[in-house]
């Protein structure tokens, strides 16, 4: 028996030899194709870094948008600007607001750093914003869940550039009430590019679903002009609608529409109701139309399929 016992032991630690030389033995792309744990922590590991990116997007794209409105409105005065300090996504590098102290590498490790420091500077000891870590996390979970959901393969890396322009799109809007051509226009023909190849829908029907996107809410904001006098959503909505439609098809577009105006509508209300914000008080729409849109790439066949269904069983 001690013998019989020996000779599985020795067996089983020559197959976990084996399969370590094996993994061992595998490409990099083999791995992630393969074993989807792997694909999935390497996931959360890019969207944690992308996040830490996209803080520096959410908060610098509109200033520099900003600066270059005012630099033309001076270029039609025939006025000369003199030249400015360069200000972008790559430079100055990040600093303290509060004391100017420069963000060295091992304090931008997302969310970890945040720990370490306890929430505050390493210069001055003032107060970091725990949005810079949530948005990191937030980034890092979706890009791991669609890691999950589709697997090795275009369809992730699609969705995970998808999210991540949502994510900036989402925030930029709740800070600025803007949504940036710099981003809605590429992550419309980013979509279209895609489903040339039918990642998420075919080619007409991501098409269709930038016109009819558009239009959507372009008629919708005239209706409202036309009757009121005011206008009831900017450009920029009608642009994120059609990027969603480009991504995943006009049959998306009802859904999508549905679960953001819904969610809008019980925010607002919450909104007018509990904090008595005033009506005049403008309420953006793109994070709704993100949170849609995200719902939709998830979930949007299983949800269309199921209200068919009881539609066609009423």
């Amino acid at each position: 028996m001690l013998c019989a016992a020996t000779w599985h032991a020795k067996s089983r630690v020559r197959r976990i030899r084996n399969k370590t030389s094996a993994i061992c033995h595998m490409s990099f792309m083999e791995l992630l194709l393969t074993v989807p744990a792997a694909f999935i922590g390497m996931s959360l590991i890019l969207g944690l870094m992308v996040g830490s990116f996209l803080n520096v997007v959410i908060h610098r794209l509109p200033k520099m948008l900003e600066a270059g409105w005012h630099q033309q409105c001076a270029e039609l005065r025939g006025e000369t600007t003199a030249p400015s300090t360069p200000y972008n996504l790559m430079v100055p590098r990040s600093a303290c607001p509060h004391c100017n102290h420069t963000i060295s590498a091992w304090e931008n490790i997302p969310v970890v750093s945040y720990l370490l420091l306890r929430g505050k500077c390493k210069g001055c000891g003032a107060a970091i914003s725990p949005r810079y870590p949530i948005i990191e996390a937030i980034s890092g979970i979706l890009s791991a869940f669609v890691a999950w959901h589709f697997g090795f393969g275009w369809a992730a890396a699609g969705a995970m550039f998808l999210i991540w322009a949502l994510l900036a799109l989402t925030m930029i809007d709740f800070d600025t009430q803007l949504l940036p051509d710099d981003i809605t226009l590429p992550l419309l023909w980013a979509g279209l590019l895609l489903n040339l190849f039918g990642v998420f829908t075919d080619l007409s029907g991501a098409v269709l679903g930038a016109v009819i996107g558009y239009l959507a809410l372009w008629s919708v904001y005239w209706a409202f002009k036309l009757a009121t006098g005011k206008e009831g959503m900017g450009y920029g909505d009608f642009k994120l609608l059609a990027a969603l439609g480009a991504w995943l098809g006009w049959q998306m577009l009802p859904l999508i529409i549905l679960l953001s105006s819904l969610v809008g509508a019980v925010v607002g209300i919450t909104l007018m109701l509990v904090f008595k914000h005033g009506r005049e008080v403008p309420i953006p729409f793109g994070p709704y139309l993100a949170g849609g849109g995200l719902i939709a790439l998830f979930w949007g066949q299983t949800l269309t399929q199921g209200y068919l269904k009881l539609f066609a069983f009423q």
